[in-house]
């Protein structure tokens, strides 16, 4: 029974305390005045009275009524019902009178005036029960009584409500008395049981209903529910849900029991109570455990910031204080929303529970919607009424918590059953069993407060039962079977529903209220009322004093609570297993798992090893763990099975295979049955020491997961318990004969009559049941047993857990690095240093301590994470605190002796012998190379290729095992594949550690043997990838060393760290620099070229720092600095004489042949660019001179130091007009076409500021020159100068004439000219960016590509382009008229730069240059490409999805459409020079785009460049000398790592491996040779590529150290050297279909389809690694060959092999015919002991004799064309496909068709390639030693003529030619029959105006020729050079 009301109060306004506005409300009287003692007053009711705050307001307001709830410090809910109204006073601020003095008559007048106000005032009830309904209508009956001045004393009524008494539920209350009928009390009767109005058969009726009247003539029937802990909703739970809608409110439902903070906000106040009421009713059974304020007064809004999670009610009013929560969650009532934070996360439902109960919910709420679509509906769809509406709802969620929790109680743990039973709950193995361990809702709710009360509330096995306890346990089948059918569960849901509406309304027949409402016309009389009265406090206690009297005197009610077994439902494993996701085919799996554990034990270990990886496999799954856990048990005798070595690693690898998919918390109890076995199986190792199984398989997560240990040792507790009742019970039933315990009531037994165990909660329940019967000894001797168990076993734990976390080499920290073990708290020093120790040992001093402090280290963290253990559980389950207090002294002695067992066992275990790991290879390296790191034990794991791993065939080579090394130079892998079939092969994979470009960890599962911890992922710019997993022998501390080695050698401080300069110095990274040098010239030119150079630059470099260019951010201010500072300077050096010699001392000219000797010279004289003679003079008639101006590097850092200027430019304009151009890069001349004179010129972009001023006509009025303007004009007459220089440019008459710029030279050039002339336009058109319709244009333009002969363009549309042919036609492709850029005039010169830097320049008519804006690419474009490409071509996961297949990958890495671009442009600028004009390549810093496009270009236009000496001379010239930053762009220092991997150079020979797809016959070098230099140049094995420019190598002095003596002989600095080496011993790099054209300009196809992948991204040998370092190779073929004669012996050799894919080198196979030919004619001359021949001899032979033959044929044959390439081209391009390396290509295919009918005769005219000489004597410059024009005289009668002269110091003769241009010899004069040379006299018919001495004679054996140079000078030198020839010979 308890009291309806404990507490009655008025509270009023006080208006004593008013601050501004803000008034206070006061009790004015309180009943009872003192407390109760079961419940005290609550505090601060009178803010709840009026939540939004006390104020006075001008107008009477309607009373209002709520219930505000409160909660107790412990946490009972108290409800306060506040009844409020308002009563008139005067206006406090006018009237300072006092109230008394006022009488009525005056009152009632002052209502009209403002001066009246109305204060509210309230009458509270507080109570510990929720009747809402009772509670207003008593509230209203004393207002009532007050309002309308009802006769009843206002105290009698108080009085009785005070007093009154209900019982909290239904249920036993039969036959008592009331307990205080109030008769006796003066008044009207008080509070009397209503037995007379029921019939006598329904004394139950009377339990729960119950009338009460407080003495005004009313009468109220309190119902109270039959089960009072369901919760009482009335129609909350439907009100809710109508005002917030089904989502919403399942959003709160989850949101508030994951333990969110959820907000309602209304502006009524019953409103929030009820909506939060309704929330907490479907939470049943859990209860909210956290802040609940349903409504919160505005004074105590800060609440809202608390971080603990509540349910709070706000009125609206303060809805601008709740914007800036940021989370919490804000449901508003009024208007339907749930409002969600971004940063809050609810997690929702399990699917498919989510969408049934949404189903069910809408099926309630919303019958109409299932059959709105029905043509026929039913009549009446009504939903039900709210309040069974009401109770419908509240029954889906009983259904969807029975769903949730089913089988809950299978996973309780009862630890203690006496004096109260202590119950834990399992939440992994309930987790487990339910298979939702990922699910995030189900993970939180079991981990919250609310499901804590739940399990503490519920757990107990004997208690009284109630709906959901039925529900849970009795109802799971029906649920289970329903749970498909919608309707079924909503019959279902309508029985609950009916349950809960008749545990609220028990009898809802039974309504009898009787209760006053004031009067209409009192309510809203506008006369004032009286104050409520005051009340007489004597009266009002002496009611109350009566009432206790009479309660103390009553008989005590003793509720017989119906306590039973609570049912606990089928077992969880069989509800699962029916529709769970069973493995498929599992019993197979199981069998072979049981046989390999047979196998095992039977010693058959060969079937065992067979069975081993598909058991390893099978262990994936949950059943074969299980099994395997079962079938090990069985092999347990007594807690033990002692194993041989082999079985004992077997058995570990199963264990360490089956924890290893186990999570940490153990869902499947995997870790539980293991645990067992892990101290049961061990071997024997010596004399008295085992090892056992536990010391290898501690590397898992479980073992330190506190929760997994406490739940195995619940468990255990539980089943110990278990023992203990069951023998106690067995052992009296035997001593005394007769059953004094029964364990289990007949009925109950009959209940589980089908004899399965009893389980302990079914004991428990028993044993709680008969406590209240034993005596009382025999109450504490069950105390002291159970608490004795319980104490045992924490003992054994402490044993237990100090064999998983001790580490078999204590010394080491293995397990503390992978888990929690160390406690957050005192996560102490040496944990941290310990890592590292294992490799720095030798950097700590010992005197640290640190060696002693290891061990014990772990000993500690041990010993606290054990006492961390047993505190929690022993306080949990009541262990005393003496046994606690032994236990911590045992442990540290527990884990001591331990760690002494593991020590004999670690000492013994170094000793056996490892088990059948494969052993480890060591890699060859390199002359020089040295190991940083021995081989650690890796797998190597398969990525995306699909090769490797078997997918395309043939066996899996990956995963493979074996080791890592680190050496200076590479990283290496070599191990032996997994798979058995192929165990035997090497596979090695290797890259040069200069070319890792991205590193990151990975944490590999794979299905191998071991348990494998960590792994890498290294990518190679090479194109390859290694994904390696350290085995477990290996220490992480090992693996991070690793790490940081690798990335020390990768960005190495400063270029001298990397191994071109390192190697062969004894592996330490030397940063000195070489003392002494041989070549002592060299050295002082670099110093002294360096000092000047410093001396220039001024001080802001120290001595020895390295120059760096400016970054892009800061390269204009970087800029300006160096202007003034460098230009001043180096303007005051040359003013002396700009001669090289006069600046340099005459010690130091000597070394200057070294520069003239660099690259560009040689070149430069090989195109007559310009000479330097000995004397340094020069022949003013050059257009074009070598300048010095930038010999120290001052005028532009990144050039070389000799450059080729126009001969009119002096060199202090240069260096003006230098800054113009970033990077002070100015435009020089790096190339010039030998037959229009054209010439090729490089620069880089222009400074903004230059950019408008460069296109400024020279005659703009300015104020004043500025500097701009001047320099502008500068650079107008270096571009005029240029321009000057073409003879086209000074034959045509010059500037004014705009004819049709037909020089006399153009006319004469061959006739394909004119048809070439369209093409420029459209080219140019593609490259500046027309519609992308060029394609189309091009398919009909002719063809292109490897097509040549002089009938190439018949078929070109006229019309394509209109350049040069005077029509501006439109344009068919749609394309922009071209007036802009294709005037009708040649250009002499044309500026290809970047569409960017161009704008707002003019075009001006009159100028002879013209600009071509072109869109280039950008580095960073290259640079993300090439990591897109990468990606592509080696993937690191295999994948099915279509959008990360190869060829998707490769489109979007734009990769070949940047190779498109460049030779694109590179193509344009081939057809511009070749069509006579000039072009200037101007593009951003002219060393990335400039240098690709220039190399290009010359390596199509010259066939020079296209031959080893020539190629190499390119690279030099444009890559190295011109600047290419190799070291930033390859990201080879510690400085530009962060700028990243950017393959400029890389692109470049991709490019040129695209031509030399297209020309297979053009080139001297093979694919291999392309390869070779891309992969060397990212190696950093050489010092080539390194380095940013001429002038950081000088500094360095490496620029010329090639040339002096080599200190190694076997170390080559330069990869030149190294090819040159190669190349005399083996034909790899030489291209065997070498017969080029003479002077043939390639003009290849750029379209994407025309592109092809170089095989340089794909392929890889994993036989032998890479194939770019020979001497490698050599020695793996030595190998390899002795391997095959020792496995000679056996029986007859198969010649066939079998080659596999990646794995085997197919050029080393199956090498091409030729290679094949010449390897066997060595051997065979090896055989016969002659010195064999230089394979380029035999070849060149070979040729020769190919061509007599072919002279002897009249019809040459094809096998003799085979060799020799004839003159015609049908028979050279058939040649082209039959030897063409990689298949057909499609543009030889192409030209096959185009060019049948054209050439199937011979094209007349063209000279015969076999009429020259062998064409592979090296070079054309070495032939030609002096060339020049010469007239000579015919013979007799004949007159003079004018003829090309080559004078050839190698076939030793004199050749003359029509032209210069000719290829036909007109004849030859052999300097073997020449007797002397001697100047001569002019004779008849001589050419006029030339000087005597012009005159030679040349006399031979046979006639004297008569010759005239073109003046005196010239023919001393001709008959210099002839006469050096003679003597010579």
């Amino acid at each position: 029974m308890a009291r309806l009301a404990d507490y009655y109060l008025v509270v009023t306004y006080d208006l004593d305390k008013r601050a501004e506005g803000e008034g206070q409300g006061r009790i004015l009287q309180r009943f009872p005045e003192k407390d109760w003692e079961d419940s005290p007053f609550p505090q601060g009711v009178e803010l709840f009275c009026q939540p939004s705050g006390w104020q006075l307001v001008p107008e009477r307001q309607p009373a209002s009524f709520f219930v505000a709830v409160l909660t107790d410090i412990n946490s009972d809910r108290h409800y306060c019902a506040c009844f409020t109204f308002w009563e008139g006073l005067d206006n406090p601020q006018l009237k300072k009178a006092e109230a008394g003095e006022v009488d009525e008559a005056d009152d009632e007048l002052t209502v009209v005036q403002p001066a009246q106000v109305f204060a509210p005032k309230s009458l509270v009830l507080v109570s510990r029960l929720d009747h809402t309904e009772v509670f207003r209508n008593c509230l209203g009956l004393i207002y009532t009584v007050h309002v309308d001045g009802l006769t009843v004393p206002m105290e009698t009524v108080v009085g009785n409500l005070l007093t009154c008494v209900i019982p909290i539920a239904g249920g036993s209350q039969t036959d008592e008395s009331p307990v205080c009928s109030l008769d006796q009390v003066p008044h009207d009767g008080a509070c009397d049981w209503l037995l007379a109005s029921l019939q006598p058969g329904q004394q139950e009726k009377a339990a729960s209903l119950r009338t009460i009247t407080l003495g005004a003539g009313d009468r109220q029937v309190i119902q109270t529910p039959i089960d009072d802990a369901l919760p009482v909703s009335g129609s909350t739970v439907a009100q809710l849900f109508r005002q917030l809608g089904i989502v919403n409110v399942l959003c709160l439902f989850c949101a508030a029991l994951t333990e969110h903070k959820i907000l309602f906000l209304s502006s009524s106040y019953q409103r929030l109570t009820d909506a939060c009421r309704g929330l907490l009713a479907i939470m049943f059974p859990l209860k909210y455990s956290f802040t609940y304020v349903p409504i919160l007064p505005g004074k105590l809004l800060e609440v809202l910031s608390t971080p603990t999670p509540f349910i709070i009610g706000v009125n609206s009013f303060f809805r601008s204080e709740t914007q800036e929560l940021l989370d919490v969650i804000i449901a508003d009532l009024d208007g339907g929303t749930v409002t969600i934070p971004e940063c809050v996360h609810i997690s929702l439902l399990p699917e498919p529970l989510l969408q049934q109960t949404q189903t069910l919910l809408s099926m309630v709420l919303d019958p109409e919607l299932e059959v709105a679509d029905h043509a026929f509906p039913p009549l009446s769809t009504q939903p039900s009424a709210l309040k069974i509406q009401d109770k419908e709802i509240r029954g889906v969620f009983l259904w969807l918590f029975a769903r949730l929790f089913q089988g809950y109680r299978w996973c309780l743990h009862i630890i203690r059953i006496h004096p109260e039973p202590v119950i834990r709950f399992h939440k992994a193995a309930f987790l487990g069993q339910r298979s939702l361990t990922e699910d995030d809702f189900l993970m939180k709710v079991l981990d919250g407060m609310a499901f804590a009360g739940f399990v503490s509330e519920r757990g107990p096995p004997y208690r009284a039962t109630d709906l959901f306890d039925d529900l849970v346990a009795n109802h799971v089948e029906r649920i289970r079977q329903e749970e498909t059918c919608p309707h079924k569960v909503m019959n279902h849901v309508k029985e609950l529903a009916e349950q809960l509406f008749k545990n609220e309304n028990p009898y809802p027949v039974v309504a009898m209220h009787k209760v006053q409402r004031p009067s209409e016309n009192s309510q809203n009389s506008a006369q004032s009322q009286t104050p409520f009265p005051m009340l007489d406090e004597v009266t009002v206690e002496l009611f109350i004093d009566h009432a206790a009297a009479k309660l103390k005197t009553a008989p005590p009610v003793v509720k017989a609570e119906l306590k039973s077994m609570v049912p606990s439902g089928p077992p969880l494993g069989d509800t699962v297993d029916r529709n769970g996701n069973v493995m498929a085919n599992s019993a197979r799996r199981l069998e072979v798992v049981r046989n390999c554990i047979t196998y095992i034990f039977e010693n058959k270990m060969l079937e065992a090893k067979k069975l081993m990886p598909a058991v390893l496999r099978a262990l994936k799954g949950r059943a074969a763990r299980v099994c395997l856990t079962q079938e090990l048990n069985q092999h347990v005798l007594q807690n033990r099975a002692v194993l041989d070595d082999q079985q004992f690693d077997y058995i570990v690898r199963m264990m360490n295979c089956t924890l290893q998919d186990c999570s940490h918390i153990d869902e499947h109890g995997i870790a539980a049955a293991l645990l067992p076995l892990v101290t049961a199986f061990c071997r024997k190792m010596g004399a008295g020491i085992t090892q056992f199984a536990y010391s290898c398989v501690q590397d898992h997560m479980v073992w330190a997961t506190m929760q997994f240990w406490e739940a195995m040792f619940y468990s255990d507790v539980q089943n110990h318990i278990r023992a203990l009742y069951l023998e106690t019970e067995e052992g009296e039933q035997q001593n005394n004969h007769v059953s004094t315990i029964v364990p289990l009531r007949m009925e109950e037994q009959d209940a589980l009559g089908d004899g399965r165990e009893i389980s302990a909660l079914e004991l428990a329940s028993e044993q709680s049941r008969l406590w209240p019967t034993l005596s009382k000894e025999m109450q504490t001797e069950r105390v002291q047993k159970e608490e004795s168990t319980v104490f045992s076993q924490a003992i054994h734990y402490a044993n237990r857990m100090s064999y998983l976390l001790l580490p078999l080499d204590t010394s080491k920290n293995r397990l503390l690095r992978s888990t929690g073990l160390v406690d957050v708290e005192s996560v102490s020093n040496s944990y941290v240093t310990n890592s590292i120790a294992g490799s720095m040992a030798e950097s700590y001093d010992t005197e640290s301590g640190f060696e002693d402090a290891e061990s014990s280290d772990v000993a500690n963290s041990v010993v606290r994470f054990i006492n961390r253990f047993v505190d929690k559980v022993c306080n949990e389950s009541g262990v005393t605190n003496e046994h606690l207090k032994a236990l911590h002294t045992m442990i540290p002695d527990i884990v001591q002796m331990h760690i002494e067992t593991l020590d004999a066992v670690h000492r013994e275990s170094k000793r056996l012998p490892p088990i059948q790991k494969p052993k480890l290879l060591r890699p060859t390296l390199l002359p020089g190379e040295e190991l940083v790191m021995d081989g650690m034990r890796v797998h190597l794991i398969p990525d995306g290729r699909e090769e490797a791993m078997g997918l395309m065939g043939g066996p899996p080579l990956l995963p493979a095992e074996g080791a890592i090394f680190l050496t200076t130079y590479r990283l290496i892998f070599k191990g032996t594949p997994n798979d058995p079939l192929v165990g035997e092969q090497v596979v090695t994979r290797s890259f040069p550690i200069a070319s890792l470009t991205k590193e990151k960890r990975i944490s590999v599962s794979l299905p191998m043997d071991q348990f494998i911890q960590e792994g890498l992922q290294l990518r190679s710019c090479t194109f390859q990838l290694m994904k390696i997993a350290f085995d477990e022998e290996v220490a992480s501390d090992l693996a991070e060393v690793f790490r940081k080695h690798m990335h020390k050698l990768r960005y190495p401080p400063h270029v001298q760290g990397t191994f071109a300069f390192t190697v062969g110095q004894s592996g330490k990274m030397v940063v000195e620099h070489k003392t002494k040098d041989k070549n002592q010239s060299l050295k002082t030119l670099s110093k002294n070229l360096v000092k000047s150079a410093k001396r220039t630059i001024g001080r802001q470099y120290v001595t020895r720092k390295k120059y760096s260019p400016p970054t892009w951010e800061n390269r204009s201010s970087f800029q300006s600095e160096l202007d003034e500072d460098e230009i001043s300077v180096s303007e005051e050096v040359d003013q002396s004489s700009l001669t090289l010699s006069s600046t340099m001392r005459s010690s130091d000219r000597q070394t200057m042949s070294n520069v003239v000797e660099r690259a560009c010279c040689r070149d430069y004289q090989r195109l007559g660019l310009g000479t330097l003679s000995n004397s340094l003079t020069r022949s003013k008639n050059e257009p074009f001179r070598i300048s010095t101006v930038n010999r120290m590097y001052t005028v532009c850092r990144s050039y070389p130091g000799l450059l080729i200027v126009p001969q009119s430019i002096p060199d202090t304009t240069i260096q003006r007009i230098c800054r113009c151009y970033r990077q002070n890069r100015f435009p020089v001349v790096c190339w010039r076409n030998p037959r229009t004179k054209g010439v090729l010129l490089r620069s880089a972009g222009l400074h903004a500021k230059g950019v408008v001023g460069f296109f400024k006509s020279p005659n703009t009025p300015a104020s004043g020159p500025s500097q701009a303007d001047s320099i502008s004009l500068e650079q107008e007459k270096y571009l005029q100068a240029i321009i000057s220089s073409m003879p086209s440019y000074s034959e045509s008459s010059g500037r004014n004439t705009l004819s049709g710029f037909t020089s006399t030279h153009m006319s004469t050039s061959d006739s394909s000219d004119k048809l070439r002339q369209p093409k420029i336009g459209a080219l140019m058109k593609q490259v500046m960016g027309a519609k992308e319709e060029a394609p189309a244009t091009f398919s009909r333009g002719g063809k292109w590509g490897s097509i040549r002969g002089s009938g190439r363009l018949s078929a070109y549309n006229p019309d394509v382009g209109t350049r040069l042919a005077g029509k501006e036609s439109p344009q068919p492709n749609g394309g922009p008229s071209e007036a802009f850029f294709l005037r009708q005039q040649k250009a002499y010169l044309y500026i290809i730069g970047d569409k960017a830097q161009l704008k707002g320049g003019k075009q001006d008519s009159f100028q002879q240059w013209e600009v071509v804006p072109i869109e280039v690419c950008d580095v960073r474009q290259v640079k993300n490409s090439f990591k897109k490409l990468m990606k592509a071509c080696v993937p690191s996961s295999s994948t099915s999805e279509p959008n990360m297949r190869f060829l998707r990958c490769l489109e979007e890495s734009e990769w070949m459409a940047l190779l498109h671009r460049v030779l694109q442009v590179s193509v344009l600028v081939v057809e511009l020079l070749d069509s006579g004009s000039s072009v200037m390549v101007s593009l951003e810093d002219g060393w990335d785009v400039t240098t690709q496009v220039v190399s290009l270009v010359q390596l199509l236009s010259d066939p020079y460049y296209r031959t080893f000496d020539g190629f190499r001379l390119l690279v030099e010239k444009e890559w190295l000398s011109f600047g290419h930053r190799f070291s930033h762009r390859g990201a080879q220092t510690l400085g530009s790592q962060n700028s990243g991997f950017t393959p400029v150079f890389l692109q470049f020979l991709d490019c040129v491996h695209q031509i030399h797809l297209q020309f297979p016959m053009e080139f001297e070098f093979s694919q291999y040779y392309l390869k070779f230099l891309a992969y060397h140049y990212v190696s950093n094995r050489f010092r080539t590529f390194l380095l940013d420019s001429d002038y950081e190598r000088i500094e360095l002095g490496v620029l010329y150290e090639e040339k002096g003596e080599r200190k190694s002989p076997q170390v080559c600095k330069s990869v030149w050297d190294y090819i040159d080496r190669l190349n005399k011993k083996t034909p790899v790099f030489y291209n065997y279909m070498f017969s080029p054209e003479d002077e043939e300009v390639l003009r290849p196809y750029t379209f994407n389809s025309n592109l092809k992948v170089w095989d340089f991204y794909m392929e890889e040998t994993l036989s032998e690694g890479p194939s770019y370092d020979w001497e490698l190779r050599g020695w793996q073929e030595r190998v390899a060959e002795e391997t095959l004669d020792k496995a000679d012996s056996g029986g007859p050799k198969s010649q066939r092999r079998i080659v596999w894919p990646c794995y085997d080198s197919l050029s080393k196979v199956v090498p091409d015919a030729i290679t094949k030919l010449l390897q066997d004619l060595q051997s065979l001359e090896a055989e016969l002991g002659q010195t064999s021949e230089k394979w380029k001899d035999t070849w060149d032979k070979m040729k020769a004799a190919q061509r007599t033959e072919c002279k002897l044929e009249s019809k040459p044959s094809f096998s003799s064309s085979l060799l020799m390439a004839s003159n015609l081209s049908h028979q050279r391009r058939s040649q082209g496909v039959y030897l063409q390396e990689s298949g057909v290509g499609s543009s030889i295919n192409l030209a096959m068709d185009h060019e049948a009918s054209a050439t199937s005769t011979p094209v007349a005219g063209r000279p015969s390639t076999s009429t020259l000489y062998s064409q592979f004597q090296s070079t054309e410059s070495e032939n030609r030693s002096f060339e020049g024009i010469l007239y000579k005289k015919g013979a007799l009668l004949k007159p003079w003529k004018p003829r090309w002269f080559v004078l050839d110091k190698t076939k030793h003769q004199l050749r003359y030619y029509e032209s210069r241009q000719d290829k036909e010899c007109k004849g030859v004069i052999e300097l073997a029959e020449v007797e002397s040379v001697i100047p001569g006299t002019p004779t008849m018919g001589a050419p006029k105006n030339i000087e005597e001495k012009a005159f030679f004679d040349l006399k031979t054996t046979k006639r004297v020729y008569n010759f005239c140079a073109k003046d005196s000078m010239s023919a001393q030198q001709w008959m210099d050079s002839v006469q050096s020839c003679l003597s010579d010979a």
